[in-house]
């Protein structure tokens, strides 16, 4: 008979543990089943890989355990479809469990565990065969969803300390098997170790193992429930403790209880967004700024008079005028959105007013977060909550911009022929000023304690410049640091993605660290810190260099928060317009280094990157300085009596955690695929380009990397070199072209010397794998330096190494002298066949030309006995056997025009000068060596064949 309870007979009466053990049964039986079945029957099959089959790899992977073969794959879903019903039911129960009133947690860990169970029938039932874009889009939601899911676990449990013990072992060693999967499949897929993907496969299946084991540690707690479903021990109506009411009543009275205890407040939790979105808009303001500016003397060649416009960002000197900090105060609102017109600047496709348009809304940005700091300064939880809103904008800026390969949508360079979205940015960021400047302004009398000459307020100036600039110069691009320390292949170090997200990641901890640690972030302590991590990344390459980026990047978000606190307490003129005169002075400084031959006093700082770094960090210990002064101190203790505002942080680190999963996930599906095939491959035919892009600026002011990848994929170009192609600095919005072309076209990158070698850039890309590079500066005791890259490319089972060179300019005769010296023997040492792709500045048969065509370098001009009409840029050879050259028009892309060879793979080219250089006609040539048709005549888009008029074809 069935027992009786109170309320009424029960049927039938089943522990709520058996939820939990049908749950691990069947998935444990999906999985295993399908690889006893696979190893039985396919071993060799699912062993194999792109690269390697047995014995190289002996394990296989989940992947292609579960999703490549009949019947394991039936097996596997049978299995999975199964455990389906007790995964939601285990999600409900969990739910019920741990619910309580007025606490958001239960139901968002509720949320994630359907969203997580969603997801895995996603990619369970949609193979990478079906579709791999789709498969890989429901296995990193179910990888991100599983993040909050683990944690919302472990701070919900039970007070049950063998279930809490169980879930902290399953939850750390998942977490830390990710770390090596990462590793050993960077292995396989990039440097294509033999074995790594079985070591993979070990670490892949672990995770398996782990994250179905951490959910059968809920049969510890669903003891407490029986199906049907009654509650025996009363933990489902709130009543017992769980961990995390332990840790909250042991932290009363400190900013955990005060951030994370409280109910969830939809209205706050929306002032919060507008709040970040309106720094996000600050940012992409500011950060466009040194793009519309660098335009005009890019194209005079020299000083335009309009570099003035950096100066717009002095504005809060005005404060410095009671009239008018009154009347900035009292109308934030009106001058905030008078800062967006830096984002409305899209619509003037004039390039002068869109710099106009762009320098007011950094003059109205810069002096309206000036005044919203200094208005706040008496009341510290609102000030707190502004500084959070605009360094988590700076976060949610570089996540945006590692989601659109380093360009931002809502510049001023974009729009919608260059997938922009300035529209819907200009509309979300009016939504965002009028949520986030809802609330009036303080009263005046509270405005006593400011204004006045305070001690240190130049201290506090010269630490607010130091840090905006290396906030902005390091930090408003998650690769920019990457590329400092990248020195080629074979890959050594971080690569742009998926890496970018660690910088990411990096940000938020030093953030959360200024927030909860302010007295640690002001100390010199980690200022020490702060300095090694700069010195490292200033000192040294590959992942050493990365690891000092990382410590600079968490120590300079952490400092963010204790020196903006300060500078607000003090005098706004001159903690925040001298503050920024000298961050204009720092983003000059940075760009004199490289741009030493064409600006006054250059070569004084010529290659002085340590010394902006010692100059950045000295500038920050004033600031430092300056937050540690007694009335600083007293400030701080100031900030304990609003303790019980402080819940408004869960909304802004809540926003912090949701950027770093879409980090996450940006970086898993941007990682590299590298199964690039070129255009020819069955006639084995290179396509190579060389193309100098002039920092990816068209004439007319607007980003323009698509309409170059259109015509770089439309020429059927396997390997191109790119020239003036450094994008990573301030003055050039902290780009990277080459991120997008290379993923976008399906090319290895190669991004050159990197933008603390003081070059204006060289870049290469190929269809080919890439197996070393080397990236050389070479001589120039006088101007620029010349950028060189040295590649081994694995053409069609051939070595062919290609060059990649830009020279000096025509002023300084003795640097190309030398360079063409040290590039000729260079070229003239490898015993393979190579290909030039360069920018020579000389004549045909004059000058230097001699010393790159010579016996010493055994290279062969492309067309020496007819194509007279060049000075800048050539293709040069040995080797190989060329088939074909053409020159196409540049459009309104650039200001030089695309040369682009083919060469014959496997053939030698014919040992006599006038047979080798001897032209045919197209119709002598087969198909899959002729150029495209549509280039022909008028062409499209601007771009048609040119000089000559046609390709010429050789013998």
């Amino acid at each position: 008979m069935a027992p009786k309870f109170k309320d009424g007979d029960v049927v039938l009466a089943i522990s709520g543990k058996w939820v939990s053990w049908t749950h691990t049964a069947f998935a444990y039986t999906a999985f295993f089943s399908a690889l006893i079945v696979g190893i039985s029957l396919h071993y060799h099959k699912i062993v194999e890989n792109e690269y390697y089959g047995y014995p190289d790899e002996w394990f296989p992977s989940v992947s292609a355990t579960i999703g490549d073969r009949y019947p394991e794959r039936s097996f596997f879903m049978i299995f999975i479809a199964i455990t389906s019903g007790p995964r939601f039911a285990l999600v409900g129960l969990w739910y019920l469990l741990t619910a309580r009133p007025n606490s958001m947690l239960p139901k968002f860990v509720a949320i994630m565990g359907v969203f997580r169970s969603l997801t895995c029938g996603g990619w369970t039932y949609v193979t990478s065969t079906d579709n791999h874009d789709w498969h890989d889009i429901f296995m990193i939601s179910y990888l991100v969803a599983t993040v909050p899911w683990t944690l919302g676990c472990l701070a919900l449990s039970p007070n049950n300390p063998q279930a809490v013990k169980y879930r902290k072992y399953l939850a750390g060693a998942f977490f830390g098997t990710l770390l090596p999967l990462i590793y050993f499949f960077i292995q396989h897929k990039v440097h294509k170790v033999a074995g790594a993907y079985t070591t993979y496969a070990f670490f892949e299946w672990s995770l398996i193992l782990f994250d179905v084991a951490f959910d059968a540690v809920t049969a510890l707690d669903f003891t407490t429930f029986e199906l049907i479903v009654k509650d025996v021990k009363g933990s489902s109506k709130g009543n017992s403790k769980m961990v995390a009411d332990a840790v909250l009543e042991k932290e009363k009275g400190k900013p955990i209880d005060q951030v994370f205890g409280q109910a969830f407040s939809w209205s706050e939790a929306i002032d919060a967004i507008a709040d970040i979105y309106n720094g996000f808009a600050f940012w992409s303001t500011l950060t466009s700024l040194g793009i519309v500016v660098w335009y005009f003397p890019l194209w005079h060649m020299g000083i335009s008079g309009y570099e003035v416009f950096i100066m717009t960002t002095i504005s809060p000197f005005l404060l410095g005028i009671r009239s008018v900090r009154l009347l900035v105060v009292r109308n934030l609102r009106l001058f905030h959105f008078m800062g967006l017109a830096g984002l409305f600047a899209y619509q003037a496709h004039n390039p002068v007013l869109r710099l106009f348009a762009v320098g007011f809304g950094v003059f109205m940005s810069c002096l309206s977060w000036a005044a919203t700091w200094y208005s706040e300064a008496s009341q510290p939880v609102r000030l707190e909550s502004r500084i959070s809103a605009w360094t988590i904008g700076l976060v949610a800026s570089s996540v945006i911009k590692f989601a659109c390969r380093t360009s931002n949508p809502v510049w001023a360079v974009s729009h919608a022929e260059n997938g922009g979205y300035n529209g819907l940015g200009f509309i979300l960021a009016v939504l965002a000023v009028l949520r986030s400047t809802r609330k009036t302004p303080i009263a005046r009398n509270e405005l006593a304690i400011q204004g006045q000459k305070n001690e240190r307020s130049v201290l506090a100036g010269l630490g607010i410049g130091g840090l905006f600039f290396a906030l902005h110069s390091l930090l408003s691009d998650s690769s920019t640091m990457i590329l400092w320390v990248w020195e080629g292949y074979p890959i050594r170090g971080p690569i742009s993605a998926p890496h970018g997200a660690l910088t990411i990641f990096a940000m938020a901890i030093g953030l959360i660290v200024g927030l909860f640690q302010e007295s640690l972030a002001r100390s010199w302590t980690l200022y020490g810190v702060g300095c090694i991590g700069a010195a490292l990344l200033t000192t040294s390459s590959n992942w050493r260099g990365f690891y000092g980026a990382l410590i600079l990047a968490a120590y300079l978000m952490a400092v963010s928060i204790p020196l903006i606190s300060s500078a607000a307490k003090k005098s706004p003129a001159t903690s925040f317009g001298f503050g920024y005169l000298v961050y204009n002075f720092m983003a000059l400084f940075h760009v004199w280094v490289v741009a030493y031959a064409f600006v006054p006093g250059g070569p004084l700082v010529r290659e002085r990157t340590d010394w902006v770094m010692i100059s950045m960090m000295l500038l920050i210990g004033c600031g430092v300085f300056a937050a540690a002064s007694p009335s600083a101190v007293a400030q701080r203790k100031r900030v304990n009596t609003y303790l019980n505002g402080r819940r408004q942080r869960s909304y802004y680190i809540y926003v912090l955690g949701v950027l770093q999963l879409l980090a996450v996930a940006i970086a898993y599906l941007r990682f590299p695929t590298y199964d690039y095939v070129p255009y020819h491959k069955d006639d084995k035919i290179l396509t190579a380009g060389i193309w100098t892009i002039h920092f990816s600026l068209d004439n007319d002011m607007w980003s323009s990397e698509r309409r170059m990848r259109d015509i770089i994929k439309e020429l059927e170009i396997d390997v191109i070199g790119l020239l003036e192609s450094d994008l990573q600095r301030i003055i050039m919005g902290n780009r990277d072209t080459t991120q997008f072309l290379a993923e976008d076209l399906g090319m290895y990158v190669d991004y050159g010397p990197g933008p603390n070698k003081h070059t204006w850039g060289a870049a290469l890309l190929s269809k080919f794998p890439i197996v070393n590079s080397t990236h050389h500066l070479l001589p120039s005791p006088v101007g620029e330096l010349a950028p060189a890259i040295e590649a081994t490319l694995d053409v069609y089972g051939e070595m062919i190494d290609v060059f990649v060179f830009h020279s000096g300019q025509e002023e300084d005769p003795e640097d190309r002298r030398l360079q063409s010296e040290y590039l000729s023997k260079l070229m003239g040492a490898t015993p393979r066949p190579a290909i030039l792709l360069s920018y020579l500045v000389t004549n045909p048969g004059e000058g230097n030309y001699n010393t790159y065509v010579s016996e010493t370098s055994g290279m062969h001009d492309i067309d020496p006995a007819d194509d007279w009409d060049r000075w800048c840029e050539y293709i040069l050879y040995k080797g190989l056997k060329r088939t074909g050259y053409a020159r196409v028009s540049r459009s309104t892309i650039t200001d030089t025009e695309i040369q682009v060879g083919k060469f014959l793979v496997g053939e030698k080219e014919p040992e006599d000068a006038a047979v080798r250089n001897k032209h045919i006609s197209e119709d002598q040539v087969p198909e899959g060596r002729r150029f495209p048709q549509m280039f022909r005549g008028e062409g499209v888009r601007g771009h048609q064949y040119h000089v000559f008029d046609e390709p010429w074809y050789y013998e």
